[in-house]
């Protein structure tokens, strides 16, 4: 079983109460893998959500010209996979450990379940994954503006 404490440096999980944190550490399995290793390709099922204890993880894609393009480095107490997740669906990024890395792993068969059976959790969860899209989208506004501005 993990640590709250562990959990708790995770930004999905900060504000979350004990219970919570017990519940979150009974259905995540901790993941170690190699630098260089990948975790999953474009188009592959998704396995969960994914949480970043130590290491980095690039998520990037393949351009229609055969390119791949680095989306996102996502260093320890970050997060991926929540897309897939939410939207059922496979995976549209590939994700490769930069460095060795130890993740844990909270299994789309125990999300899933959880959204059904414990929605106050579940809602915690998804708000903070709001909260940080809604972040991303804000800074990737700021950027393309600047942008537009120095054109």
């Amino acid at each position: 079983m993990i640590k709250t404490e562990v959990l708790q440096q995770q930004i999905l999980l900060q504000d979350m109460d004990t219970t919570g944190l017990n519940k979150i550490s009974k259905i995540a399995r901790q993941v170690t893998v190699k630098k260089g290793e990948p975790l999953f390709k474009e188009k592959d099922e998704t396995q969960g959500l994914w949480l970043i204890l130590s290491g980095k993880i690039e998520i990037s894609r393949v351009t229609a010209d055969g390119w791949r393009q680095t989306l996102v480095v996502l260093p320890a107490g970050h997060f991926f996979g929540e897309l897939s997740i939410l939207e059922n669906r496979k995976h549209v990024a590939s994700a490769v450990a930069l460095d060795d890395t130890e993740l844990l792993l909270i299994p789309k068969e125990d999300f899933e379940k959880m959204m059904r059976e414990d929605c106050e959790l579940a809602l915690c969860i998804v708000k903070k994954i709001a909260i940080a899209m809604s972040k991303n989208l804000r800074r990737m506004n700021d950027k393309f503006l600047s942008a537009l501005i120095s054109y």
